[in-house]
């Protein structure tokens, strides 16, 4: 879909500009071509004797070894369960952390709701986080120090969907593994865009479990991962239950499955989990020091055109450091520009200048409030109007995400949209429709009509 066009407000028709790819991104070519190759031979999986069952399952299989293979995992340790995205992953996770008495979840409030929400169901605590807004790994190890040996899972986001920013999760895990707690990494953002590596068992660095999803690395199939040690799937009773998470059913009782099978219920998603397989093949073939060098280069000159544009607020730490080479970063740029909504920015851009950018609080609201500088008080007063219905301007970013498909001439198409909006060049004329979008009067987009024409 690199160079599918698409219409703008006025009926002409402008290449499309990608620059979403912290939400999702399209299939790779080879991805594609997978897909269609596999779906004639596709049949349920495991005890089937027919040909196309035996084969569906064995690539069905494989795919847990390409998935080791790109995490560095070891598969006499460790367990590879399919899910559907990351969400589900770090929900099984929380499903599996059965805490003792006294035992608590440190998370912290750079996290997308993934890695927020699963653990206000048990006793947790948020790290805090610097005034740039990086995980206060100071707050992490006193919060490990003062609860005793208690802290029984340290999870966190490898990489932010709002700023780019990389956590040093192998410090957190030295921190981390000090005190006897696991680690949990949120790597959804991280593994499209640099190398993974989980660690050994016995390293005090690893990373002890993975989460991740296939649409965010080109794969966008409805599969995910969680990686994660086999001790973890040992007992206990599934998340979901139904078939393939048993042994035996009786009428006095059950014998559940271990490992994998135990949380995987249901016919599984075959063409997913193949599809996500096929990208990480492909980008393993490539290279990932390859997709970083090329996207560390478009980060350096987009945020030196972005850093350019008058009256923009550019949020998270300061980019001098990924400009002098000395911090690594990734391509993700949330902002702000001075007498513009972020909705009407991101409605321009889509609309005169076929850019795809998203924007809101992208899943993360703490995170988001605390860019912002909006208070705890503030944010619950915002809450408690929602709740009773009463109507409420949530605060919000633009968000310019970039992939590997990415270019510069992408780069240049949004800093002339940017532009033209600071200097009053706006087109076309636009209404809030009921969901609170921005759309063109008069508009000839036809979103509900061309959809339908795919099916």
């Amino acid at each position: 879909g690199a160079n599918t066009m698409i219409p703008l407000f006025d009926g002409s028709l402008l290449r499309y500009v990608n620059l979403d790819s912290a939400a999702s991104t399209p299939p790779l070519v080879r991805v594609q071509q997978a897909v269609d190759h596999f779906a004639p031979w596709y049949s349920s999986v495991h005890r089937g004797a027919g040909y196309k069952s035996r084969l569906s399952t064995h690539l069905y299989e494989h795919a847990r070894e390409v998935v080791m293979r790109f995490t560095g995992a070891n598969p006499s340790t460790h367990e590879v369960v399919f899910v559907r995205n990351t969400t589900e992953a770090l929900n099984l996770l929380a499903h599996r952390i059965v805490l003792e008495p006294g035992e608590l979840v440190l998370t912290t409030r750079m996290e997308h709701h993934s890695n927020l929400l699963p653990w206000y169901r048990t006793p947790h605590e948020f790290v805090e986080l610097t005034p740039d807004g990086c995980i206060d790994l100071d707050d992490l190890e006193r919060r490990l120090i003062a609860h005793k040996g208690k802290v029984r899972l340290v999870t966190a986001s490898a990489a932010s969907n709002v700023t780019g920013v990389l956590t040093d999760m192998h410090h957190v895990a030295r921190l981390a593994h000090a005190h006897g707690a696991l680690v949990a990494a949120d790597v959804a953002q991280l593994a499209p865009h640099r190398p993974l590596s989980i660690g050994a068992l016995g390293d005090p660095e690893r990373i002890d479990i993975l989460a991740f999803s296939g649409h965010k690395l080109y794969a966008p199939y409805g599969s995910g991962v969680l990686v994660a040690p086999a001790t973890l799937f040992a007992d206990g009773e599934p998340m979901l239950v139904g078939g393939g998470t048993v042994c035996l059913v009786t009428r006095s009782g059950v014998a559940w499955a271990s490992g994998a099978d135990l949380e995987e219920a249901g016919s599984p998603n075959v063409i997913g989990v193949v599809a996500m397989a096929a990208a990480l093949e492909e980008l393993m073939r490539y290279g990932m020091q390859r997709v970083a060098a090329h996207e560390r280069e478009l980060t350096r000159y987009t945020i030196k055109r972005l850093r350019a544009i008058p009256g923009i607020t550019l949020y998270g730490p300061s980019w001098d450091a990924l400009l002098a080479g000395t911090q690594d970063r990734l391509g993700v740029f949330s902002f702000n520009l001075e007498g513009h909504s972020y909705i009407e920015v991101s409605s321009v851009l889509a609309n005169e200048w076929g850019v795809g950018v998203r924007s809101g609080c992208f899943c993360a609201h703490q995170y988001v409030a605390f860019l912002l500088g909006i208070s705890d008080e503030d944010s619950a007063e915002a809450r408690d109007r929602l709740v009773k219905g009463l109507p409420v301007d949530l605060p919000g970013m633009v968000r310019a995400s970039i992939g590997l498909a990415n270019t510069k001439d992408d780069i240049d198409r949004l800093i002339a949209g940017l532009q033209a909006v600071t200097q009053g060049d706006i087109r076309a004329q636009y209404i809030k429709t009921a969901s609170g979008d921005l759309e063109p009067v008069g508009s000839t987009h036809e979103f509900a009509a061309h959809g339908e024409r795919l099916l």
